[in-house]
């Protein structure tokens, strides 16, 4: 068996892993990343970039014909097939050559193989030929394995050969028919994606349409897909699935009732891909979700550390939020901390220090790229007052603003801001309508920051811009 000892060792090369490696080796230590599929990870290959490109194009092509003059320019329909070759190029053709390349210039190790944890600091990996080699932590085993699709327990599910994200997001072809079981995040982005292609597509959303988000937000993104012929069942839950021998998939509902597709995809969540990592050989469980600290090191049942703190978990992994973006800002935080730690540094380990990801908790940003799009941070106004707040809640009609007005006729959207009464600072703000997307981040600050009302009141957005939404809604607080 050969061998390797590093200061870190980092299983999954996602882009969680990547960062976490690429700290660590900013920081003077040694890094050595193990992989078994391709560098990159989900979101490189099969979630952000290749879904995000498969819905851009129908994405500008609305914005055209929503503006006269541009409107008229506009001949023919989307390019099915072109759109189809661009999202590959997004996702590299499926090729990790230019991120392998990334970790070579960085000076981090790259094993490729199944990880598997077989003692304390001891990460085995066993390569697609069989070999096996031994690497040894100095300091930190990091795991960033991420999470797959979740397939529910329903009758001939598995055995109807369904879609998940991945075979969504890689799609050579569009279906005539596509049926969608979920009403979440990727449920409806790949509604509107697919609708746009030119499928006829139907949404199961037993438990409707966004239901963590704000209510309105559910409202206007479900109105939208039934304008753009996407029929959407809610309440609607499948009893059975069955392919037929002509590959036609059929859903039956708890009601009875059919639903036939030429593909199925299943979005009704994510499990965590912990399943083969060795974890039974330091007293965790396979297969379940890691629990961590606030330095992101892994605790057992009881809140006790591995060993004395050695083994960390970021990214989706460890279920504190499921998105990308936060997964590398979790990575930032535990690369620096372990390198802190290795060099008996202080830590900053605090709310809002810089070893722990307080965001997680606070102010997690998330855009939905559905038509409209949907742009969030912090609390809704129900998970507020669930909180124990003493809230307001200020909403405001986007189309009201001049900019909006400029930006799109017949422009639609709504916002609101959730008002922390006692301190005086925004702790939640929602956004929908079209290209909300860009205006996030200026609320993602105002949360994290706790930036009080008066003090927003004194930053005056653009005219005419739809950030003026920020004056109207201030104004409406009766600033």
């Amino acid at each position: 068996m050969d061998s390797g000892t590093y200061d870190v060792v980092v299983i999954g090369a996602g882009p969680v892993g990547e960062n976490v490696a690429d700290r660590v080796v900013r920081g003077g230590l040694t890094a050595a990343i193990v992989e078994r599929e391709l560098v990159g990870g989900e979101c490189s290959y099969w979630a952000c970039m290749p879904t995000k490109a498969l819905l851009r194009s129908a994405t500008a092509l609305r914005a055209a014909r929503r503006l006269p003059g541009a409107r008229e320019a506009v001949t023919g329909d989307l390019d099915a097939s072109a759109v189809l070759r661009r999202r590959d190029s997004f996702a590299s053709n499926w090729s990790d050559d230019g991120q392998v390349s990334w970790l070579d210039s960085a000076g981090i190790a790259l094993y490729r193989g199944q990880g598997r944890i077989s003692a304390e600091r001891v990460v085995e990996v066993t390569g697609a030929d069989g070999a096996t080699v031994s690497l040894t932590a100095r300091h930190a085993v990091v795991v960033a394995t991420g999470s797959g699709a979740l397939i529910p327990e329903v009758t001939g599910l598995r055995a109807a050969a369904p879609w998940t994200s991945r075979e969504a997001a890689a799609a050579s072809e569009v279906p005539g028919r596509l049926a969608i079981i979920g009403g979440g995040v990727v449920a409806t982005e790949m509604a509107t994606a697919f609708a746009g292609l030119g499928s006829v597509v139907t949404v199961l959303a037993r438990d409707g349409v966004l239901p963590l988000a704000e209510p309105f937000v559910g409202e206007r993104v479900t109105r939208s897909l039934r304008d753009a012929g996407v029929s959407v069942r809610l309440g609607a839950e499948a009893a059975s699935v069955h392919r037929d021998g002509d590959g036609t998939v059929r859903v039956t509902l708890t009601d009875g009732e059919q639903v036939d597709a030429d593909e199925l995809l299943v979005a009704t969540g994510r499990t965590p891909n912990t399943q083969d990592l060795g974890l039974d050989r330091i007293g965790l469980k396979p297969g379940a979700w890691l629990t961590v600290d606030d330095t992101l090191r892994v605790v057992d049942g009881d809140g006790a550390l591995i060993g004395d703190g050695w083994l960390y978990a970021a990214g989706d992994v460890n279920r504190r939020v499921l998105l990308t973006h936060q997964g590398k800002y979790q990575a930032r935080a535990v690369g620096d901390v372990i390198v802190a730690r290795a060099k008996g540094e202080p830590v900053a380990d605090g709310q809002w220090g810089r070893h722990v990801p307080t965001a997680d908790e606070r102010a997690v940003p998330q855009v939905v790229f559905t038509d409209p799009e949907v742009a969030s941070v912090g609390l809704t106004a129900a998970a507020a007052a669930a909180a124990g707040l003493r809230i307001r809640v200020v909403d405001y009609d986007l189309a009201a603003v001049a900019g909006a007005a400029l930006h799109a006729d017949g422009y639609q959207g709504h916002a609101r801001m959730v008002v922390d009464e006692d301190r005086q600072v925004i702790v939640g703000f929602t956004l929908v309508g079209p290209d909300v997307a860009e205006l996030l981040h200026a609320a993602t600050i105002a949360v994290v920051g706790e930036v009080p009302l008066h003090r927003l009141w004194h930053a005056v957005p653009a005219y005419p811009t739809v950030s003026e939404v920020w004056l109207r809604l201030l104004e409406a607080y009766g600033r």
